[in-house]
C-alpha cells in the first residue's frame, strides 16, 4: 500500500460523508422550482473546494444556473495547466415510485452508494478533491505539479444552454493545456477503460405536403401523389443496401478509426447476443457494412428515423389520401463532422429526393452538438492511461460513447485537447430511478486522479 492509497483509505469515511451531504441537495436544473437548490449546490461545492485548499474559488453567474470555478497554481510557474470539467446539476427523479430509496437521501448498501447524482456527475467530479489531497500528502508538496483548475457547471442536464457563452467570456481565466472530463463510463468494473470520444447530434423534421385537404381515396387514390407514400420513399432512400447514409458528402469529414483503435475495441469482452437483449430484445444487429457493432455505435455516423406520422391514426378506418406527412430524423455525428455542414447536406438531399407533385419542408430545430475526440496516442491520453494503469494495476482499454455533451465546446473555445478519466459504469442507472455508484470505483478514481497530475506534468512539458 503506497502513501496515496493509505491516505485515501484513511479519509474514505469523511469523503463519503461530504459527498452524501452534497448529494442531498436536489440540484435539478431542468425544474424551475429547484433553481434555489442548484444555487445552493454551487455554493456548497465552492465552500468545500476552499476547505480542500484551493486558493481561488468563485461562483460564476450565467444566464441561467451558476457554475463553480476553482484554481490552484503550481509552484512552478512554467508548469502546464489542466482544467477538470464536470457538472453539479442532476436529472429529475421521476418516476418517483420506482425508487427504492429517497433519491436525495443517499444510502450506502454494501459497496454501493445509491442516490441521484452519485455517478452522474457529483460522485465523479468529487473524487478529484480526495485525489488531489492524497497526491499532495504523499509528495509532501504544498501545490500540485500542474496548475489545476476546476469548472463545474450547473446546466449540463438541461442542455448547457449558457455554457459556450461562459467559456468565451472567461476564456482567459480558463486557459489550459488539457481538459480532463470526468463524466463518462468504463467498460466494466473488472475491465477498466478510458473513453476517447463522444458523438455529436443534429436533428431535423421533414414535412411532405400534397393536396390542400385530405381527399377521398376512392375518388382520388392512385391518381394524385400521396404524401405518406412520398415520405416513405424518401425515408427508405436515406440508406443504401450497405446501411450507409446517402447524403452526398456525409462521410467526407469523418476521421476514420485507426488500426490500433480497432484492435483495442476488439479486446473488449463484448457479447453481442447479451447486448441485443439489453437493446429491448432486438432480434439482430444492423448497421453500416464493414464495421462491428461497437464500431458502429461509437465511431461511425448514423441517421435514424425517430418518428413518422400523417393521415388517420385514430380508431377505425378512414379512407383518405392525407394532405401531409411528417418525420423526425436525427443524425449522430463523429469526429470530424460539423452539425451545420450536415444540416446543409440534408437540405440538399431532401430537395434532390422530393418526388414529383409534392412540396417538402425541412425544419432544423437548433444548431446541434459537435462531436469530440481524443487520439489515443496524444500526450494527454497517454498520461491519463498511465495514471489509471497505476491505480487499477492492469491494462486500460479504450471505448467511445454514443451520447452527446458540451465537451466539444470546451475543446473548441479553449483550444485544448480532451482527456476522459472516469469510473462510472453503464449499469449505474444514470438518468433513471435507483442511480448508484460503486464506492471502490470512486476511490480508484481518486487514486488515478492523484497520479494524473504528475503524469501530465511530465507529458506536457
Amino acid at each position: 500500500m503506497n502513501d496515496v492509497v493509505r491516505y485515501i483509505a484513511a479519509h474514505r469515511d469523511a469523503f463519503l460523508s461530504d459527498l452524501t451531504e452534497w448529494l442531498s441537495i436536489p440540484s435539478v436544473s431542468g425544474d424551475p422550482a429547484r433553481a434555489g437548490d442548484v444555487r445552493r449546490s454551487a455554493e456548497w461545492l465552492a465552500a468545500h473546494l476552499r476547505r480542500t485548499g484551493f486558493p481561488t474559488v468563485e461562483v460564476w453567474e450565467t444566464g441561467g444556473h451558476p457554475a463553480v470555478f476553482a484554481e490552484w497554481p503550481a509552484a512552478d510557474a512554467a508548469a502546464p495547466a489542466a482544467l477538470v470539467y464536470g457538472h453539479h446539476d442532476v436529472q429529475p427523479v421521476e418516476p418517483l415510485d420506482e425508487w427504492e430509496t429517497d433519491p436525495f437521501a443517499p444510502v450506502q448498501r454494501g459497496d454501493r452508494l445509491i442516490g441521484r447524482g452519485t455517478s452522474d456527475d457529483k460522485g465523479q467530479i468529487f473524487f478529484h478533491t480526495l485525489g488531489l489531497r492524497a497526491g499532495l500528502a504523499a509528495s509532501g508538496a504544498s501545490a500540485p505539479p500542474v496548475t489545476l483548475k476546476l469548472l463545474v457547471e450547473g446546466e449540463e442536464e438541461s442542455g448547457s444552454v449558457h455554457f459556450a457563452d461562459l467559456l468565451r467570456e472567461r476564456r482567459d481565466r480558463l486557459a489550459c493545456d488539457v481538459v480532463v472530463i470526468s463524466d463518462t463510463t468504463m467498460w466494466a468494473e473488472d475491465v477498466p477503460s478510458m473513453c476517447t470520444g463522444m458523438r455529436g447530434l443534429t436533428e431535423a423534421e421533414l414535412t411532405v405536403r400534397g393536396p390542400d385537404t385530405d381527399l377521398h381515396s376512392g375518388s382520388f387514390g392512385g391518381a394524385v401523389p400521396n404524401p405518406l407514400h412520398a415520405l416513405a420513399t424518401m425515408v427508405a432512400a436515406l440508406h443504401d443496401a450497405d446501411g450507409r447514409v446517402t447524403l452526398p458528402g456525409f462521410y467526407d469529414d469523418v476521421i476514420p478509426l485507426t488500426d490500433d483503435e480497432r484492435v483495442l475495441f476488439a479486446k473488449l469482452p463484448f457479447d453481442e447476443d447479451a447486448w441485443l437483449r439489453t437493446a429491448g430484445n432486438s432480434r439482430a444487429a444492423y448497421g453500416e457494412a464493414g464495421y462491428t457493432t461497437l464500431e458502429r455505435v461509437w465511431a461511425r455516423p448514423t441517421a435514424e428515423v425517430n418518428g413518422m406520422w400523417g393521415g388517420h391514426t385514430g380508431p377505425g378506418g378512414k379512407t383518405i389520401v392525407p394532405r401531409e406527412a411528417h418525420a423526425k430524423i436525427s443524425f449522430r455525428l463523429v469526429a470530424g463532422q460539423d452539425p451545420a455542414r450536415v444540416q446543409e447536406q440534408f437540405r440538399a438531399w431532401a430537395a434532390a429526393h422530393t418526388p414529383p407533385g409534392v412540396a417538402v419542408e425541412v425544419r432544423i430545430p437548433g444548431g446541434g452538438v459537435r462531436p469530440c475526440f481524443s487520439p489515443i496516442d496524444s500526450p494527454g491520453v497517454r498520461a491519463a492511461r498511465a495514471a489509471m494503469e497505476r491505480a487499477f494495476g492492469t491494462e486500460i482499454l479504450f471505448t467511445r460513447e454514443g451520447g452527446s455533451g458540451p465537451e466539444a465546446d470546451l475543446a473548441d473555445v479553449l483550444g485544448a485537447p480532451l482527456v476522459f478519466l472516469a469510473v462510472g459504469l453503464a449499469g449505474d442507472r444514470i438518468h433513471a430511478p435507483n442511480e448508484k455508484v460503486e464506492i471502490p470505483l470512486l476511490l480508484k478514481g481518486a487514486e488515478a486522479a492523484a497520479y494524473l497530475w504528475d503524469e501530465l506534468a511530465a507529458a506536457l512539458r
